[in-house]
């Protein structure tokens, strides 16, 4: 028999949800006090979490050591997501400076992407790097459509969409340009897919997409052929999502968490008492999923890791 798990927020649907959080687990509210809450990037080197305040113009940080919240950068030209590179160097993706940048080992930090043919990107949402250190990220106008998010401007562009950047060159390429509004995105395990999600409907209610798109990587790893829907959201709109070592989407939706097997099935839910936009595994052996809610920071811990 599937439901409730008394007392820990966690709703099993499927039976290959039921032993992937434990039946003590419990939802932690780690902090509060953010307006919009999103981009969480884990840095297993300093046991810390850094995640977006975006209408807030800061970046906070999270010392699991200590427990302690402190401001990270601010202003932080309205940073949205981040991710962590290779060489565990932190990206992020800002509405206000309308760019993809990189905040170097010594504090500096590298603008990496700010114009597409020589017209200024809208305000890049979320970012995700490959194994071959290409940069992929996704291109909404939500950071110019008003000033709470970003800087109200009209796009230069005309549209919203995804991008690579080449780890060699720096060359920013159109991956795919047929999204209403893309927002989170994470690679497969094998790379063979692109998951997107569209939050279409965040604008058209009645007729937006609030679907995750998988799209298969061409042949050359840089391009992405067909694709189709794997998910549409059943509560509010996808944002931004993560895998864990099984291929199994976590993603954020207007009641909680919702995962996903790989081939589709809803499996289970863990409820936040908030809108959830966006989820990061972190702790020692990554287990831990790092929930970001409308104004706080939550904290599950899980029988499953994150993927690396």
């Amino acid at each position: 028999m599937f439901g409730v798990l008394e007392g820990t927020g966690v709703e099993v649907l499927d039976q290959r949800f039921h032993r992937i959080v434990p039946g003590s687990a419990r939802v932690e509210r780690l902090w509060t006090g953010a307006r919009w809450s999103e981009g969480p990037a884990w840095f297993p080197a300093h046991h810390m979490l850094v995640w977006s305040d975006i209408p807030n113009d800061r970046m906070l940080r999270y010392d699991a050591l200590s427990g302690q919240v402190g401001v990270f950068r601010q202003p932080a030209r309205n940073s949205n997501g981040n991710t962590v590179d290779r060489q565990g160097r932190l990206v992020t993706c800002e509405h206000g400076g309308r760019q993809v940048t990189r905040t170097e080992h010594d504090g500096s930090v590298t603008v990496l992407a700010s114009h597409f043919n020589g017209k200024r990107l809208n305000s890049p949402n979320d970012v995700v790097v490959k194994s071959d250190g290409s940069i992929w990220f996704t291109d909404p106008d939500y950071g110019i459509l008003t000033d709470y998010e970003g800087n109200t401007s009209d796009s230069e562009i005309g549209r919203c969409n995804v991008y690579r950047i080449d780890p060699q060159s720096g060359a920013v390429t159109i991956v795919t340009d047929d999204f209403v509004k893309p927002n989170g995105l994470a690679f497969s395990l094998d790379e063979s897919i692109l998951y997107i999600a569209d939050t279409g409907a965040s604008h058209d209610p009645a007729n937006g997409p609030r679907h995750i798109r998988a799209c298969r990587l061409g042949a050359d790893g840089a391009t992405l052929g067909r694709s189709e829907i794997f998910a549409t959201c059943t509560a509010g709109l996808f944002d931004g999502f993560r895998l864990d070592v099984t291929g199994r989407i976590w993603t954020s939706a207007a009641d909680g968490v919702h995962i996903y097997h790989p081939d589709g099935t809803l499996i289970g839910k863990v409820a936040i008492p908030e809108t959830v936009a966006n989820v990061a595994w972190g702790g020692p052996k990554l287990n831990r999923l790092f929930i970001c809610g409308t104004t706080s920071l939550y904290a599950v811990m899980t029988h499953t890791n994150g993927a690396r």
